[in-house]
């Protein structure tokens, strides 16, 4: 193991954390919910409009959004060494810190952003603080699961925070096509219900017994135990980032969509999803992570196809709904995001590893999701949108190798989540 910080020496299975009293368990499961609720809001009205942003503000070509993605997934890459500036702080108070950069870079882009280059600092603040987030949030919802229910306990959190994405889309729909609120509005909302969202997480309590012992490390954790888990991260932000940069570029660019089309189809998946996520984690509670993570990349090389096809068939507006199709499709086979999440619980050598690996877990994505839409801006340019999405359906091939070889014990018998404090 690599670690940025002397790890304390422990027992080869440490004992379990306290858990907290019924009523603080009960009070943090609800703040942490909230929370969640502010961040699909913000979720909401960021994802669905960001890329009109960029066209309609800045006139960005192909290539040029590619290269944005260099600034604004360096800090996902940067996220276990940026997470040191949080050391010593809990989970709960590190994310609420997490969530407050969150609100500055969204105010930054809807009111301090007039050229490009001050957008690019604000976007940076943003993505720092969204990516500090990602692995403390599963962290916090684990240590609120029962035993053997830490899929479902995840799969609950993103069904809320999927029914509050519909708020921020119709925030956006509602903005743009009937009151013409603009993008500076729409920001200003969004970083206002997220600032809430950081007062939350910030109210969260920790046991007595845990407050009295050492703050959780920050240290940046590798181990060969963990590889497989490793490479399905590389996969992911590869596969992940050529969608989430040039699945919305093609709507918009290649069919002409304004970003209230957008905000219908994020409808539309979240709709979708306040059922199907719950379920989803139910299921890999069920069947497993690897079942899960097989089906996923098969469905996402359809999705690869009907991308880069639909707009060349000749279906006129069928064309149009099948990528439509695409869209909410892909936005809904995210939340397998959770699989690679139960995976790594199920295999860690110890509870305190979780929240580290989680953080390498995302700086390892994050290191391919900042050159793969370089790569793919250029595939563009040079040959076409077909073929940004042929190659993504290449990558969705190996991983569904790397799924096949997940082996973990009959998720009935898997260990339940160790207690943890906020």
């Amino acid at each position: 193991m690599f670690a940025l910080d002397a790890p304390t020496a422990a027992a080869k299975t440490p004992a379990p954390s306290p858990q907290a009293s019924p009523p603080t368990a009960r009070r943090n499961l609800v703040l942490l919910l909230l929370a969640g609720a502010c961040l699909g809001v913000m979720t909401g009205i960021y994802e669905t409009s960001f890329n009109n942003y960029l066209s309609e503000e800045f006139q960005l070509s192909a290539n040029a959004r590619g290269l944005l993605e260099l600034p604004r997934e360096m800090p996902g890459f940067l996220v276990a060494l940026s997470a040191g500036l949080l050391s010593g702080w809990r989970n709960s108070r590190a994310g609420a810190a997490a969530l407050a950069a969150v609100a500055v870079g969204l105010f930054g882009l809807g009111r301090l952003s007039p050229e490009f280059w001050s957008m690019v600092v604000w976007l940076t603040i943003w993505s720092i603080g969204v990516h500090l987030y990602i692995p403390l949030e599963s962290s916090l919802a684990l240590a609120t699961a029962g035993k053997g229910h830490g899929g479902e306990r995840l799969g609950q959190l993103e069904g809320l925070k999927t029914a509050a994405v519909i708020v921020g889309a119709a925030l956006v729909w509602i903005g743009t096509d009937y009151i013409s609120s603009g993008f500076t509005g729409l920001y200003t909302t969004g970083a206002i219900v997220i600032g809430l969202g950081a007062l939350f997480l910030w109210g969260m309590k920790t046991p007595p017994a845990v407050k009295n012992k050492q703050p959780l490390s920050r240290r940046l954790i590798f181990r060969r135990s963990y590889g497989l888990y490793y490479l399905l991260c590389v996969l992911y932000g590869a596969r992940k980032q050529v969608f989430l940069t040039f699945g919305p570029w093609l709507l918009i660019r290649v069919l002409g969509e304004p970003a209230s089309t957008i905000a219908k189809l994020w409808i539309v998946a979240s709709v979708l999803g306040v059922l199907f996520r719950p379920a989803l984690g139910r299921l890999i509670d069920l069947a497993g992570e690897r079942l899960v993570l097989m089906a996923d990349a098969v469905l996402v090389f359809f999705i690869c196809l009907g991308y880069g096809l639909a707009p060349t068939l000749g279906w006129g507006v069928w064309g149009t709904r099948l990528a439509y199709a695409c869209y909410v499709a892909d936005l809904m086979l995210a939340a397998t995001t959770m699989a690679r999440t139960m995976y790594l619980y199920h295999i860690i050598e110890r509870p305190d590893d979780l929240t580290p690996s989680l953080s390498m877990g995302v700086s390892i994505d994050h290191a391919v999701a900042m050159t793969i839409p370089m790569f793919a801006g250029l595939l563009w340019v040079s040959f076409g949108y077909t073929a940004v999405f042929l190659a993504a359906a290449g990558i969705t091939i190996l991983n569904l190798v790397a799924a096949a070889f997940i082996k973990v014990g009959k998720p009935a018998d898997l260990p339940g989540p160790a207690a943890a404090g906020g």
